[in-house]
């Protein structure tokens, strides 16, 4: 019986490593992480990939990416790798970004961000910039702590990340996500965990 999964992270920030602990977390099988690589964002991970999938013969790996502005995860997948795709690597992609599947539990959300109201968002993949939206969403919220790490805006309303945005999110993240929640909604997210289970599958034979 396998006592745990080793496996290896690849993710473009902070928050996309919180987000991929806590969905490891989330199953009944024990992942030992070996390592964590996050030095260059999206393009050092493109760079990279190659090397991951190659690194995934002996060890898992798990890269987690934002789709962002590409067609669809199978051809931001099919573009990084040139070479067939190990069975141990695992090239997740959150539609649109990981605030998509954050966005899947707006409850949550709500509690977090101490709003009245659960936001209305029926299908988060479909928001073309899903961080834009989690921004909007903070400035509203009553707390001046919360507002003041997560967004800050300028003089023409324009709004941007705040210093403590991926710190201040992760303990969402780790605290008050209904992963199963989001899972129903996004189907980027309901993939990873089918992509685990297979994973475990092999390790269980």
């Amino acid at each position: 019986m396998i006592v745990s999964i080793p496996i290896y992270l690849a993710v473009e920030d902070e928050l996309s490593e919180y987000v991929a602990r806590r969905v490891l977390s989330e199953r009944h099988t024990r992942y030992s992480i070996k390592g964590v690589f996050r030095r260059g964002g999206f393009g050092y991970l493109k760079k990279q990939a190659t090397a991951f999938n190659n690194a995934a013969r002996n060890t898992p790996f798990l890269l987690l990416t934002d789709l962002d502005q590409n067609i669809c995860p199978s051809a931001l997948v099919s573009s990084w790798l040139n070479t067939p795709k190990q069975n141990h690597f695992l090239l997740r992609v959150a539609v649109r970004e990981v605030e998509s599947w954050l966005l899947g539990d707006p409850h949550g959300l709500k509690l977090f961000l101490r709003l009245k109201k659960d936001p209305l968002i029926s299908n988060p993949e479909q928001i073309l910039d899903p961080k834009a939206e989690m921004l909007r969403m903070a400035i509203s919220s009553p707390s001046r702590q919360i507002r003041e790490a997560l967004v800050w805006c300028d003089k023409n309303g324009r709004l941007y990340q705040g210093p403590d945005y991926n710190g201040t999110l992760g303990g969402f993240v780790f605290k008050q996500w209904a992963v199963s929640r989001s899972q129903k909604k996004c189907q980027s997210l309901d993939h990873f965990f089918n992509a685990l289970q297979r994973l475990e599958a092999d390790f269980t034979r």
